[in-house]
């Protein structure tokens, strides 16, 4: 099966800027997006053959998320907890025989971590929900998760500790992710690749100089991890501050 995930950051933009070409020219089974920035129905996306789940924030034009699914689910669930972390249309769970998928955007800590309680708050019902999917079938969580783990994953580490994506705390939390079972499928391939990068600013012409950071992910149950087929970071993809990442996998 393969699957993308994609930080589009405004579908309506990436739409114009060839986002159709692109999807469908890979012939994924999933389609997973973050940051849509629109309600479903603001504009027709004509991807004939898929299923379509959309979460949706409350805000109009902001966050945002959305799965393309070629094989309609068991279920959908489209929240992590029952404390209110819905809002913002951050989080669709597909569940299907063999396997769970979830993608989701993260809550970004901002400048001066000035939302990184609430960050922290989102990184423990999230712990505690892909806990309670693990226990029962292997899960697929993809997207834009707001944090480059260690410093092989961003192009300047050193001038960057403790801002948004690369603080102590976010960096433990993805940790304390991977500990509850999870593999981060790209590292699982490649441990030692430098100068891959999923997000670059759009200031001091960072994506020309690839100064950039890994940010999204495929992160699969430890029991995926022989079924981890390839993974690519598609930076020759334009149409966002991101770029797609393609999964392979043997499900």
């Amino acid at each position: 099966m393969k699957f993308i995930t994609w930080n589009v950051n405004g579908l309506r933009a990436c739409m114009g800027k060839g986002f159709l070409d692109f999807v469908e020219s890979e012939h994924a089974d999933f389609i997973c997006l973050q940051e849509t920035k629109m309600q479903q129905g603001q504009a027709e996306v004509p991807l004939e053959g898929y299923h379509q789940f959309w979460n949706s924030a409350e805000k109009k034009g902001y966050s945002g998320t959305a799965i393309f699914a070629k094989e309609e689910p068991l279920s959908v669930n489209y929240h992590i907890d029952a404390e209110g972390h819905d809002t913002e249309g951050r989080a669709i769970t597909l569940e299907y025989k063999d396997f769970y998928l979830m993608t989701e955007y993260t809550p970004n800590a901002q400048d001066k971590l000035a939302r990184i309680d609430y960050r922290l708050e989102w990184e423990g019902a999230r712990r505690a929900y892909i806990k309670k999917l693990n226990s029962q079938k292997p899960v697929i969580l993809c997207g834009d998760l707001n944090v480059a783990h260690q410093e092989i994953d961003l192009k300047n580490p050193k001038t960057n500790r403790g801002n948004a994506g690369f603080s102590d705390q976010e960096r433990e939390a993805f940790g304390q992710l991977l500990e509850l079972g999870m593999t981060d499928s790209y590292r699982y391939l490649y441990p030692d690749q430098t100068g891959v990068y999923t997000w670059w600013s759009y200031r001091f012409n960072a994506r020309a100089n690839n100064a950039g950071w890994r940010i999204d992910y495929f992160l699969v149950s430890d029991q995926l991890q022989p079924q981890i087929q390839e993974v690519q970071l598609r930076n020759d993809v334009l149409g966002s501050d991101h770029c797609p990442v393609i999964l392979e996998l043997n499900v």
